[in-house]
């Protein structure tokens, strides 16, 4: 039975959520925020047995933390809380379903594609650490090509960019560009709504250059912002850069759900 989730699920809930990736699981972090935010739903036999949120914006469903009991796997669960949420979309006039996957996690993989789930992009994830660093020069900028900048990350959730998001991130200095390059690189910067102080980055490059110039910045940026963190994700792979780590690399994951109607 799928069902919302209620405050004491959490407990049962965590239990299977521990050991999701080698370094442990995020969803303790943020089962409070979705569970405020709703559309957290479980998959309950006795217990719940699978959980999986989703995020409405615009014309698009955001698919996250999808999670199936081990004893309990090759039953279809993810499937069906994934079908649930697409319903949820529907509902809400959404025209496309979004998911990020591993492009290790095969097993995932094979699921979202047998629910016609199409390789979009591939994202890779690097971590930054903030440093004193004023070899840049960037500035910040009030326009910039919405058909070369469609989407922005904003706490793991690839999001649209429309034009009153657009004006807000002018508004306060969120957008960010290098300067004097053959091909300029472009940043988007927000603050991750579940864990402190950490910078998380949608990062657009130019020439190898220009990304450098960006990374410098945001080194500096970090350490005058107080950020423990930098979080980067990008389409491109970056070039070498001091305490520059690739972390992972991600599929994402895109469905049309003007079909299912």
């Amino acid at each position: 039975m799928i069902r919302v989730a209620k405050n004491e699920d959490k407990i049962p809930v965590l239990k299977f959520c521990k050991n999701t990736f080698s370094w442990g699981d995020y969803i303790e972090y943020v089962w409070d925020f979705w569970l405020s935010e709703e559309n957290l739903i479980v998959f309950e036999k006795e217990l719940p047995v699978g959980i999986c949120h989703s995020f409405y914006s615009k014309d698009q469903v955001w698919i996250e933390g999808i999670r199936v009991n081990p004893n309990f796997r090759r039953q279809n669960i993810a499937s069906k809380l994934v079908m649930n949420a697409e319903l949820i979309g529907l509902k809400k006039n959404a025209s496309f379903s979004y998911m990020l996957i591993d492009t290790q996690n095969f097993s995932s993989l094979e699921m979202a594609q047998s629910l016609d789930y199409e390789i979009f992009q591939t994202w890779n994830y690097y971590s930054l650490s903030p440093k004193k660093n004023l070899n840049h020069k960037i500035h910040y900028v009030k326009s910039i090509n919405p058909k070369f900048c469609t989407h922005y990350v904003k706490s793991w959730r690839w999001l649209p960019l429309d034009d009153f998001t657009l004006s807000q991130f002018y508004e306060n200095k969120k957008i960010i560009k290098s300067s004097g390059f053959d091909t300029d690189s472009i940043a988007i910067l927000t603050d991750s709504e579940h864990f402190d102080k950490t910078l998380i980055v949608t990062l657009f490059p130019g020439s190898e250059n220009s990304v450098l110039d960006v990374v410098s910045f945001l080194q500096h940026h970090a350490i005058e912002k107080n950020y423990e963190r930098i979080q980067i994700l990008t389409k491109n792979i970056l070039p070498k850069f001091d305490s520059l780590e690739h972390k992972i690399s991600f599929y994402l994951m895109k469905k049309s759900l003007i079909n299912l109607i």
